[in-house]
């Protein structure tokens, strides 16, 4: 089994905070639309014994295509890929994109919204993963998000009318957000009744307007201290809602984890489509040049326009104990052994011994007394926001 991730790289405007690969500007969309559905059929042969059980449009901001634009992609893929029968197929939105014909007392613009979540279901779409960010008008203004808190209510309050599973994203750590604040964005996120939340501290990415107007004394520098204590908050709070803590930024309840980030975490191969998307199969991984233009005319004429590096066991390794303390599986010790060998494995047990001593992991045995019981390496709630350092300090070095 394996995912399709495609990379809409379009957007309104850009958000102060972020460093993925977007334009704002759309005058090549068609062209590029027609490279990536080109693009699907030239790589069909990598994944011709995979079936795809998720479909992901990313970005940039995909809620920006209309019904007939995303269609064109999904075609693309039905024709040159084998497809499970009920396959996860999710599409990131903003709020000001799903009601964008909306405005307070206007049934016509309710009406045009309505429009829109149908063609989305229409074309097989049946999970939608919406930008909230806050329901702060003043914070979303400090991102330079396009919607309003207002959009973010609206846009809610008609997508669970629609659809079952719908996620949101929420950004913590904002140095004007004090914890009432926060709490009052869980509040109003939990009072919608959705059933997964991405969430994600703020922070500086180099050359980002973020970065600079940090540095110029616009915007007052992150504190690491207020983002620890807003997921804190999101962790118990969340909890007590019935949601699984499944991964370090995401939060669901049984039965709607991401089933296509899930498949990230758990090495599955996937598939990347656009420009600067990324791919992975077994010992391969590649990505896409990060250019509109350049994507378009390579894919015009035949070539793929990707980097490619191969993966030797220490890196795979790596990776593996990465992403398994981000996750609530944690990280066994038996399919280390069975993966890379021994010598990994003890390792790993023999260096996450301080962890596990400072109460910063822990060692659990599934099934104890059983001969042959796997052990499993975990994030303690005291350790789950010092992932990153604990797992670079895990690693091995060729």
């Amino acid at each position: 089994m394996s995912g399709i991730y495609i990379h809409i790289p379009f957007c309104k405007q850009a958000c102060h905070y972020c460093d993925f690969h977007f334009s704002t500007s759309l005058k090549k969309k068609k062209e590029l639309l027609s490279a990536m559905a080109k693009e699907l059929q030239l790589r069909k042969n990598e994944f011709e014994n995979q079936t795809i059980e998720t479909i992901y449009f990313g970005g940039g901001t995909p809620s920006l295509l209309v019904a007939e634009e995303l269609q064109l992609l999904t075609d693309a893929i039905y024709k040159n890929y084998t497809v499970s029968a009920y396959p996860e197929i999710t599409l990131e939105a903003n709020p000001d994109d799903l009601v964008r014909s909306h405005h307070p007392g206007q049934a016509s613009g309710l009406m045009q919204s309505s429009t829109v979540f149908r063609d989305l279901k229409a074309i097989g779409v049946n999970r939608l993963s919406i930008g909230i960010q806050s329901f702060f008008d003043d914070d979303l203004k400090a991102m330079n998000r396009a919607h309003s808190a207002h959009h973010a209510k609206i846009c809610l309050e008609e997508a669970r009318s629609f659809f079952d599973n719908v996620t949101i994203d929420l950004i913590y750590g904002m140095p004007e957000m004090d914890l009432k604040k926060w709490n009052a964005n869980l509040d109003m996120a939990f009072a919608f009744e959705i059933n997964h939340i991405s969430s994600y501290a703020l922070t500086v990415e180099p050359k980002t307007a973020l970065d600079h107007f940090i540095k110029q004394g616009k915007y007052p520098p992150l504190d690491d201290h207020l983002a620890l204590e807003h997921f804190r908050h999101l962790i118990e709070r969340s909890e007590k809602q019935g949601f699984l803590h499944y991964e370090l930024s995401n939060f669901g309840r049984p039965n709607y984890f991401s089933k296509h980030n899930t498949s990230y975490w758990q090495g599955k191969p996937y598939l990347g489509i656009g420009p600067s998307a990324h791919s992975f199969k077994g010992n391969q991984r590649s990505w896409n040049v990060s250019n509109n233009t350049q994507y378009i005319k390579a894919i015009q004429g035949d070539t793929l326009p990707r980097t490619v590096e191969n993966l030797s066991l220490t890196d795979r390794y790596n990776e593996s104990v990465m992403i398994g303390l981000r996750t609530m599986w944690g990280v066994s010790l038996k399919k280390i052994e069975r993966d890379f060998g021994a010598d990994y494995a003890e390792h790993l047990e023999r260096d996450s011994q301080k962890f596990i001593d400072s109460g910063l992991l822990q060692m659990s045995v599934p099934g104890s007394g059983v001969k042959g019981s796997d052990r499993i390496l975990k994030t303690t709630p005291k350790g789950i926001f010092l992932i990153d350092g604990m797992a670079s300090d895990l690693f091995v070095l060729d």
